[in-house]
């Protein structure tokens, strides 16, 4: 954003499991200055919550990945959204997604992919990744975007790792991503030219 540009409204919101996701979320809502709104185990977010995501100009969902797919309570919100859809509250939002799993691969990119669909069946504008995948011998497990996305940011977490075990490169591939997603919305909004 440039320094005299009126803040973005921006929010994340995710479901978490065991506290991965929410890790992710956070960096993802730094990079942005986001509002967080986790989506209970019950696949419900506070009433006010959707007050919140009206008058968002930028909205990034967060879900990991279980068994190829985002988890039950996304999806339950996801339907939940339905009404939204009808009223058309969310079109031409900006949007963009971020997902975490065990497995390098996990399927991840159905999750991604999920997201990308939601967000156009509410009118929405997806913003891709801009940061190339990190893919020579000589990467590493903390470099940027490892996974090699390009639809929006994924994490890999070990099963038996804790939140605070992650990768410090997927996190900030996804606190970039953020930062990129609020900047486009400003864009957006302010009608400033795009590119360079």
């Amino acid at each position: 954003m440039t320094p005299h540009a009126a803040p973005v409204n921006t929010v994340v919101v995710f479901h978490s499991g065991y506290g991965h996701t929410e890790r992710m979320a956070s960096a993802v809502a730094e990079g942005a200055r986001a509002v967080l709104v986790a989506i209970d185990s019950e696949g419900n977010i506070p009433a006010d919550a959707w007050e919140t995501l009206a008058g968002a100009d930028a909205i990034l969902f967060g879900s990991p990945t279980y068994m190829g797919g985002p988890s039950w309570q996304f999806k339950k919100f996801a339907d939940a959204s339905s009404k939204v859809w009808f009223e058309g509250g969310w079109r031409n939002k900006i949007f963009g997604g971020f997902t975490n799993s065990a497995s390098i691969n996990g399927d991840k990119l159905n999750t991604l992919e999920y997201f990308f669909l939601l967000a156009g069946q509410h009118g929405g504008i997806w913003v891709s990744m801009d940061i190339k995948p990190a893919n020579v011998k000589a990467s590493m497990r903390d470099d940027l975007n490892r996974m090699g996305a390009y639809i929006g940011p994924m994490a890999q977490t070990p099963a038996d790792a804790s939140p605070e075990e992650m990768s410090p490169g997927d996190l900030e591939t996804a606190r970039r991503h953020g930062m990129r997603v609020a900047t486009i919305a400003g864009q957006f909004r302010s009608g400033t030219p795009r590119g360079n």
